[in-house]
């Protein structure tokens, strides 16, 4: 074919005001950058490309690229169509009726585009990834998402189709994806460069691929398989103390305890605020004695009254916007917001971090306000040292993280988990635990939540979790709440980690703190009778763990997520791909929340295999079943014969 080159297992095609590369980055993957400045550029981002070899073959209107059993035929009018298995799977769509264009371009200047590259629709697909969202569907076919990150909503640019591949959109800035009834298409606000990579094969095949291209999740420290206590937010160091030691009294284990924001003495400190955490070393020491983590929050936000703000500034460690000011987010005064992707500033903050925190004895961080959350939400208005915020505006949170993970390496520690809000590709391998966000504590907000985990399942984040109870809006002395809770716990028992956060609703006195808590948010917290509930869901955990640290451990070494659509195990059973209210918890467990208020029963399908049910053990097959499921019960599935039979 005329204007082609093959270079170093690559294919380089030019055309029309276009540099093409079709690539591999390892056995059943093929890469396609498409560069309207003519000009090859090396960025990979956060993948981390493999070699492989591949089988280029040519003709005289078209040439083709083969990496295992997938296929691409590249022709001269520089339309591509992908084959998996020699089934099409995947074909470039033209914007007009005559056929002509697949890649677009707008040229934004200084060497950025717009771009976007549109696919065929198939009839009959279902896609699953993309990150979490409050408001997603469980199945994305349909859909239009905002490729862009906002507090609750992660967007992780990577789908898998029902049709036994996946795509990762490989361009970190903001943009759009349609994944609509009338084509498939992705579209970025600011690149240098088209950039995707299709991965052939089924779910667990796709998920290993993923983590080999962009990083494997470590293996997840015993502790972090526990129960999380946190609320917004402890006061004072005696507080949060005296929690700890309730739940010891009560027999109640407690992995880790959270001390939230608005400890510090300003925003930009990276301390304790000493009149009222006096003693950091003997409190964590404490915690320690009674077999429980510190963890610490951190905000991105400073301000000119912060230590630390002066210095940052002049060295340029700052978010800039177009105009020059640095002040983007308006939380008690206008702030500032730390630049994390540039590396002087990770080094800087993470002393801060180690000299207050770290060496005090506290274990992890919580990151907080990852997306970054700015105001308004105008990504094109800021300067980062990697660039343009629109354009490089997805790997803040990416960055985030591995400013904690490279300070605790230094250190020589491995067990490292990092609470954050937010993700990128590639942010399991810095141990990013990703929570999904601020959301409203509601049974239709729990719904959302399923869908979210077993969305961003998909998506090579295998560490995630919720603020069980939801974050907003509660009412603990409520019937509607106290049965939320409930209902709530039992899906934090099946997830990968159990963590229970909130700002409940204020009924006793007022507090002249900054940021006063909301009601308290402990077990006891929700009425005798939940007491008891919650304490036997906690205990269950605890039994659960050695089951769940074998499941980290594949996850780690496999990348398979933890909590997984029930496709991932199943995907030749066509009914796997429409259950949104059910899952895998591992190999073994099939679990099915009840998200509906007065709900005590619930409609189960089961695949190919023996089933038995956990609360009577009585014997299932395949088939669909309605099981009942008062509020002390929930509804969970164990396959005959596992191990994990016995704990329940």
């Amino acid at each position: 074919m005329k204007n082609t080159r093959i270079e170093n297992n690559s294919i380089f095609y030019s055309m029309n005001g276009e540099l093409i590369r079709i690539s591999s980055c390892g056995e059943n993957t093929i890469r396609f950058q498409g560069f309207p400045g003519c000009q090859f550029i090396e960025e990979n981002y956060s993948l981390i490309p493999g070699q492989c070899e591949v089988q280029i073959e040519e003709s005289e209107k078209s040439i083709s690229l083969q990496s295992g059993k997938l296929r691409v035929i590249l022709e001269e009018d520089g339309k591509t169509a992908y084959y998996y298995d020699d089934k099409k799977i995947l074909e470039e769509k033209p914007e007009q009726n005559f056929g002509y264009g697949f890649h677009h371009y707008t040229n934004k200047g200084s060497g950025l585009w717009n771009a976007r590259v549109t696919f065929e629709p198939n009839e009959g697909e279902h896609f699953f990834g993309m990150g979490h969202s409050w408001d997603n569907p469980f199945d994305l076919k349909g859909s239009s998402i905002d490729i862009v990150n906002l507090n609750a909503k992660c967007t992780i640019p990577y789908v898998y189709s029902s049709l036994g591949y996946g795509f990762l959109w490989n361009v970190p800035s903001t943009g759009l994806a349609e994944l609509s009834h009338n084509r498939t298409r992705f579209s970025s606000d600011c690149c240098q460069a088209i950039d995707y990579v299709i991965i052939g094969g089924t779910p667990k095949e796709a998920c290993s691929i993923l983590a080999d291209l962009t990083g494997h999740a470590p293996k997840m420290p015993d502790w972090g398989m526990g129960f999380w206590q946190s609320r917004l937010r402890y006061e004072t160091q005696e507080e949060l103390l005296s929690v700890a030691r309730r739940y010891k009294e009560l027999g109640i284990p407690l992995s880790a305890i959270i001390a939230d924001y608005f400890h510090w003495t300003e925003q930009g400190d990276y301390k304790f605020d000493p009149k009222y955490w006096p003693d950091v070393k003997a409190m964590t020491d404490e915690l320690h004695e009674m077999g429980t983590k510190l963890i610490v929050s951190m905000w991105p936000t400073i301000n000119e009254k912060s230590e630390n703000y002066r210095h940052m500034s002049e060295n340029n460690m700052l978010m800039r916007t177009t105009r020059g000011s640095d002040r983007v987010f308006n939380f008690y005064g206008w702030q500032a917001e730390i630049d994390v992707t540039n590396p002087a500033t990770r080094e800087y903050v993470w002393s801060k971090l180690k000299e207050n925190y770290i060496d005090n004895g506290v274990d992890a961080l919580w990151f907080d306000e990852a997306e970054p959350e700015i105001h308004p939400e105008q990504f094109d208005n800021l300067i980062w040292h990697k660039g343009r915020a629109d354009m490089v505006g997805l790997l803040y949170p990416y960055y985030y993280s591995k400013l904690a993970y490279d300070g605790f390496k230094s250190m020589g520690r491995d067990d490292i988990i990092t609470l954050t809000r937010c993700a990128y590709l590639g942010s399991q391998k810095f141990g990013s635990l990703v929570w999904s966000g601020d959301i409203p504590s509601t049974f239709e907000s729990l719904q959302h939540q399923v869908h979210a985990g077993l969305n961003m399942a998909m998506c090579g984040i295998p560490w995630w979790n919720t603020d069980i109870g939801g974050f907003f809006g509660a009412d603990i002395e409520s019937d509607y709440f106290r049965e939320l809770i409930v209902r709530w716990f039992q899906f934090g028992v099946f997830s990968p980690v159990m963590r229970l956060h909130g700002s409940r609703l204020k009924h006793g006195e007022k507090s002249n703190i900054i940021e006063p808590s909301g009601d308290p948010n402990e077990l006891w917290s929700f009425g005798e009778r939940n007491l008891e509930i919650l304490k036997d869901l906690v205990l269950l955990r605890e039994r659960l763990r050695p089951y769940i640290s074998a499941q980290m451990k594949t996850a780690s070494e496999k990348g398979y997520p933890v909590m997984r659509p029930m496709f991932f195990e199943y995907p030749e059973d066509e009914i796997c791909y429409t259950l949104n209210g059910q899952y895998m918890f591992g190999d073994d467990i099939i679990f099915a929340p009840i998200t509906v208020q007065g709900q005590t029963s619930k409609k189960v399908y089961l695949p190919e295999g023996e089933w038995i049910l956990t609360k009577d053990m009585s014997f299932y097959t395949k088939g669909e079943y309605e099981i009942s499921a008062e509020i002390d019960e929930f509804v969970a599935f164990i396959r005959a014969g596992a191990d994990v039979l016995n704990i329940f």
